[in-house]
């Protein structure tokens, strides 16, 4: 079996994060199990929210407007599989990963096809019930719908606040199951 290229996008402010830290399980599992993975951590760069001018692809990259959407988006033609990193904000996706989805609009307009063909779905955050996780989940669960993406797995950890604290639960070893699975 050939190994997969999966895109890990990030999104957490802090660094050493739980959601950081489900990522890098992640990741540490997928490549021992053959897999060639990049991370890009969408919190440490600047990504511009998409303006619809429809003007995709006509300067030579992605988006028209100089950002690090540049550097993000040949790993996203490069990509078979994205897995979506991040904590819970205000019930949805941080406003960083959101931006970089945002901009999948551009492969749309310019008529690129992605490699993508799965997903991957690693979501924290400090509140214990895990119905407030519905919008993000909800969210992931059109794009793939949307884009004709395959569901791989999600994996949902409430009640995790303070750095590291993920690490008390069972999580990590969930997220290495699931990097296995693929």
């Amino acid at each position: 079996m050939m190994g997969k290229n999966i895109l890990i996008l990030t999104a957490s402010a802090r660094q050493g994060g739980n959601s950081n830290l489900m990522a890098r399980a992640f990741r540490e599992e997928a490549e021992r199990a053959g897999h060639t993975v990049e991370v890009f951590d969408t919190a440490a760069h600047r990504i511009l929210p998409c303006r619809a001018c429809d003007q995709c692809f006509s300067a030579g990259r992605a988006c028209v407007f100089a950002d690090d959407f540049a550097l993000l988006s040949p790993l996203l033609e490069w990509a078979d599989t994205l897995v979506l990193a991040m904590p819970l904000y205000w019930y949805t996706f941080p406003a960083s990963i959101k931006a970089a989805l945002d901009k999948l609009y551009a492969f749309i307009v310019g008529g690129k096809t992605l490699p993508i063909k799965e997903a991957v779905l690693l979501i924290c955050g400090e509140i214990a019930e895990e119905r407030v996780f519905e919008g993000a989940v909800r969210s992931y669960e059109l794009i793939l719908e949307d884009r004709g993406w395959k569901d791989s797995g999600r994996l949902v950890v409430p009640g995790v606040n303070k750095a590291g604290e993920i690490k008390e639960t069972d999580a990590l070893d969930r997220a290495r199951a699931l990097a296995r699975s693929l």
